[in-house]
């Protein structure tokens, strides 16, 4: 299909019509999802090309989003969710037509942001990708802290202690000069 080639709109649409089929979640369970690597999606190198990683994770994060609520209650309270950064790890190829198992839970939030992990793994239990997002929360096109949504989602609810690895690159992340090197 030529829009899959794109962005992967049936697969979005495929897995959120999944999602509303599957039992509710709770705000930091884990969701999972597969996929499979398809001939749109690989690279020169003929594996799963690096960008298309980052899109099939947003499919995770989409249909998680489905199950646990924050989807709709998004919508409903007119809050928006938006990638501020990402750090990903690429360990193992992932070729054309191989299964995929994806593993997508928010981890906790901090004052400005709500931070999410995901993982692929093989079917030998190899995990091939991780990411670390965070997300900005925004309500009328600015950014918002998380608790004001989540606290709406879920009143009273406390962030989880960020793990340690999660803290230090959000705090390296805040000596990045912005904006970044010009010529």
């Amino acid at each position: 299909h030529k829009c899959e080639r794109m962005y992967p709109i049936i697969r979005i649409f495929y897995h959120s019509w999944r999602a509303r089929r599957m039992s509710k979640i709770g705000l930091w369970d884990t969701h999972v999802t597969h996929h499979y690597c398809m001939p749109w999606d690989i690279d020169l190198w003929m594996e799963l090309n690096n960008g298309r990683t980052l899109t099939i994770f947003d499919i995770g994060r989409i249909s998680m989003g489905v199950r646990n609520g924050t989807n709709g209650a998004a919508s409903r309270l007119k809050f928006g969710l938006a990638v501020a950064g990402a750090s990903v790890r690429y360990r193992k190829r992932i070729t054309m037509f191989e299964k995929i198992e994806m593993r997508t839970r928010p981890i906790g939030f901090d004052d400005k942001f709500l931070y999410m992990e995901q993982t692929m793994w093989d079917r030998e239990g190899t995990c091939c990708n991780h990411l670390l997002i965070r997300a900005a929360i925004l309500k009328n096109r600015k950014l918002t802290a998380p608790i004001n949504f989540i606290g709406q989602l879920a009143p009273g609810t406390v962030s989880p202690e960020l793990p340690d690895w999660v803290a230090a690159w959000a705090e390296a992340d805040k000596l990045r000069p912005w904006p970044p090197m010009q010529d």
